[in-house]
């Protein structure tokens, strides 16, 4: 009998959850604590909220915890609530890159479920060890590349595994951002401020954070896997020291061509994660911030568009759908539905019953061990002049 099905009478209830990192002045951390409250699925009640311990205990009051479940450290953490009959079921690990591994493996280690963000860690080493370690302790290992939750994600990727779009021929994802046009990191301000120091970020600064999120969507809706790339990376804001914009030709394995643009000094941009996917049949393209919205272009027809909820819209996209169609979806509910489905998950193995098929869509740690790979074979490519490189 698997692991699912043992117990399928068991008592449900929320999911005790603990979070590293995501105190006082953080971002991600509140998003991951609105996702995680919004299918009522979990119940935050521990947390080792920043390095610096005055500030994880300030942290953990402003978020109502108990204060022996305020923690100066992960290790700390780790080692306490897996002692408690009460301890946490699972860890959303929300800090700098840098910080991913070391935290990941001590409550894995611990026997504790993880949902880290991305990028899954700093260094193709670290990644791996990581993917050991989940492999040993047999847990749910999550990592929240949060688009792949929209509801029209999930229709584009299903209409491509149906056949819908025909052979895949050529894949174009582009995210550009103009939030770093100038030296925003001296000013002071956290996120760029981390986001820009290599000893926290990693070898790359704009591909690893937003590039690492084009390259997995585009492998995440088409079902296809990049086997070379040429990067050119650059750095445009005098001083800085890790990349701002990168430009990558891609090869698919299956023949398929693609081409990926991040950058974070395009002024006029905010957020345009923008996704076109052709084949031999028809095309779709999709645009982050008109998020409910599908293109989709079959050969020899006027093209449509396609909303979450309306005609045309199909189950895999109803799926990860919470409200009616015409009211806006997006970002938040991206992270919840990862949130859900990681519930679903770890649920299965509480002994809850089996979990929607589609729960197992999200990003795992070997999704994880790829966009880092992704992360230094673009380095290395765009310090060899953008030479091709192997994934």
């Amino acid at each position: 009998m698997t692991i699912e099905g043992s117990a399928a009478s068991a008592a449900r209830r929320r999911l005790r959850l603990g979070m590293v990192g995501g105190g006082r002045g953080a971002f991600i951390g509140g998003v991951h604590r609105i996702a995680a409250r919004l299918d009522d699925r979990y119940e935050l009640v521990a947390g080792a909220l920043s390095s610096d311990p005055e500030r994880a205990r300030a942290s953990g009051e402003d978020l109502f915890l108990a204060p022996d479940r305020c923690y100066a450290n992960f290790a700390e953490m780790a080692k306490a609530e897996a002692a408690r009959p009460d301890g946490i079921d699972a860890v959303a690990i929300v800090t700098p890159n840098h910080m991913h591994h070391p935290a990941a493996k001590a409550f894995l280690e611990a026997g504790i479920h993880v949902i880290c963000d991305k990028p899954l860690t700093t260094t193709v080493e670290d990644a791996e060890d990581l993917a050991a370690a989940v492999e040993r302790s047999g847990l749910v290992f999550a990592l929240t590349h949060n688009y792949t939750g929209y509801p029209m994600i999930r229709q584009a990727r299903a209409m491509i595994e149906a056949g819908e779009l025909g052979t895949i021929r050529v894949v174009q994802v582009e995210y550009p951002q103009d939030w770093l046009t100038t030296r925003l990191e001296d000013s002071g301000q956290k996120q760029a401020a981390w986001r820009t120091d290599p000893a926290q970020s990693g070898i790359a600064g704009c591909v690893g954070d937003i590039g690492t999120h084009a390259f997995q969507l585009a492998e995440f809706v088409t079902g296809l896997r990049c086997a070379q790339l040429a990067a050119d990376l650059h750095t445009f804001v005098e001083g800085r020291r890790v990349d701002d914009n990168a430009h990558m030709m891609l090869r698919y394995a299956n023949g398929a061509r693609g081409m990926l643009w991040a950058s974070q000094v395009a002024p006029g941009h905010e957020n345009g994660l923008r996704l076109r996917v052709y084949g031999d049949k028809g095309g779709i393209e999709w645009f982050q911030e008109q998020p409910n919205q599908l293109r989709v272009s079959p050969f020899g027809e006027p093209p449509r568009t396609v909303t979450r909820g309306g005609p045309g819209s199909n189950a895999a996209a109803a799926y990860a759908t919470r409200i009616p169609s015409g009211h806006p979806e997006g970002y938040l509910e991206g992270f919840a539905q990862l949130y859900r489905d990681t519930a679903d998950l770890i649920g299965a193995r509480m002994g809850w019953g089996d979990p929607d098929p589609q729960a197992r869509l999200v990003p795992t740690v070997q999704d994880g061990v790829r966009g880092v790979r992704f992360i230094h074979a673009a380095v290395e490519s765009s310090r060899r002049g953008a030479a091709w490189v192997e994934l």
